[in-house]
């Protein structure tokens, strides 16, 4: 990344990031929240709407392993953040197109689809070390959470505006295609911010994590994976990663694991005629409104407890199958909200305590790392609740005991980053 002298504050930053995930968020969870019922539309069963849904979301994290490494060794965050916004801005529309492909239409929506999350996966880790160097200046759970917030306002407004048009005009296409208009917005946006603020490292405090700091003042014996051997906390090896943040990464992918996918939650309100069409981005953007409360709570918690404000997630996410999958809308709905409120901690919060347990120079690596887990979660939850739908009794048997496997990692991860808290440092 080339130097120069920013021309916002810290916040502002943080600010003009909100702003443009708010308008791409139109974009994009306005598509999501509709994804299952196109779809069906369009032929799939309720197990091709889990697969592709699920592998749309393991995509959109998965990809970031290369692309997070690709990040540190270029340095050209701003170039990916660029064409990964512009990836998701140009598929979702195209799925305005896909009712009139005929026998083609399936795949072509379920090719988009893909697409859109690509785009996601480039575009991630560069924007949040951009992020992650102005937030470092504020507060880190607090410019998350704030960060979040406007985030999650764009994954309200999006289903909102969506809805509207499918209840005018009677159709998905035109709800595609109108959100081209944010799209474009955002995009502008973007290219502003970039002239304004060429380098946010500048931002950056100078502070090393936790976890970094303390590294050799026990006795070396914490190991980290570095192409199968052993190395320090807080090497800055090229591949070496802290263990407490890779245990940290086994829960999350569990978690993720635990919570289906609106793909199939969407199908399965349409299927049972729990609503009609045009509600179901409503529905949606109830969800996104327990995100954004939920993000913002634990970011205010994070900055004062730390990660122990996590060990509630695993209590959230093992309700979700039975709840959102149920056969009434009163369950389907508790269900809907347990997931959002869970997806807005994951979405922010969590990322906040990556960024404390490791080095920046190994961010982009880590959220990649990191975004392999949740993408494994993803993948294999959304398609077992597509094999096993309906039958979400089958379904908790499986994920409740998975939820109670994440809840011990969290725990030993907030132990041990609390124990290497206190380790004085040498004379």
């Amino acid at each position: 990344m080339k130097s120069g002298a920013p021309q916002w504050t810290a916040w502002q930053v943080v600010v003009g990031f909100g702003a443009i995930s708010l308008m791409v968020d139109v974009v994009a969870d306005g598509a999501r929240s509709v994804a299952g019922p196109l779809l069906g539309e369009l032929g799939a069963t309720a197990l091709v709407v889990g697969l592709v849904t699920g592998a749309a979301e393991a995509l959109g994290y998965t990809l970031r392993l290369a692309t997070g490494p690709l990040v540190d060794r270029t340095g050209r965050y701003w170039g990916f953040t660029i064409v990964g916004y512009a990836v998701t801005g140009l598929s979702v529309p195209l799925l305005a197109f896909t009712p009139f492909l005929g026998a083609i239409g399936l795949s072509v929506a379920a090719t988009l689809i893909l697409l859109e999350r690509t785009g996601k996966a480039v575009r991630t880790p560069a924007k949040t070390v951009l992020l992650g160097f102005a937030a470092g200046a504020v507060g880190r759970g607090r410019g998350f959470a704030v960060h979040k917030l406007f985030d999650q306002l764009g994954a309200f407004g999006g289903p909102l505006l969506v809805a509207a048009l499918i209840a005018t005009t009677g159709s998905l296409w035109p709800a595609f295609a109108a959100l081209s208009i944010p799209a474009v917005l955002a995009f502008a946006m973007l290219l502003w911010m970039r002239s304004r603020v060429p380098d946010p490292s500048v931002y950056e405090p100078g502070q090393v994590s936790d976890e970094t700091a303390v590294a050799g003042r026990e006795d070396e014996t914490e190991a980290t994976v570095r192409g199968g051997a052993a190395a320090p906390v807080g090497s800055a090896g090229q591949d070496g990663l802290p263990l407490t943040f890779l245990l940290f990464s086994v829960s999350t992918g569990l978690i993720m694991f635990g919570l289906v996918g609106f793909g199939v939650i969407s199908f399965h309100l349409i299927d049972s005629d729990l609503v009609e069409l045009a509600a179901v981005p409503l529905v949606f953007a109830a969800g996104t409104l327990a995100a954004a409360a939920a993000a913002l709570g634990s970011g205010w918690a994070y900055d004062h407890i730390g990660g122990a404000v996590l060990l509630v997630v695993p209590f959230l996410v093992a309700g979700v199958p039975a709840l959102s999958l149920s056969p009434t809308l009163a369950g389907a709905l508790l269900g809907v909200v347990l997931w959002g409120a869970a997806m807005g901690v994951q979405d922010s919060t969590v990322k906040a305590l990556v960024a404390d347990l490791v080095p920046s120079p190994r961010r982009g690596t880590a959220y990649g790392v990191f975004a392999v887990f949740q993408g494994a979660g993803a993948f294999a939850g959304a398609a077992f609740a597509g094999a096993l739908y309906p039958d979400a009794a089958q379904l908790s048997l499986i994920t409740v005991p998975a939820q109670a496997v994440a809840l011990v990692l969290l725990i030993a991860v907030v132990r041990r980053q609390r124990r290497l808290a206190r380790v004085p440092a040498p004379d």
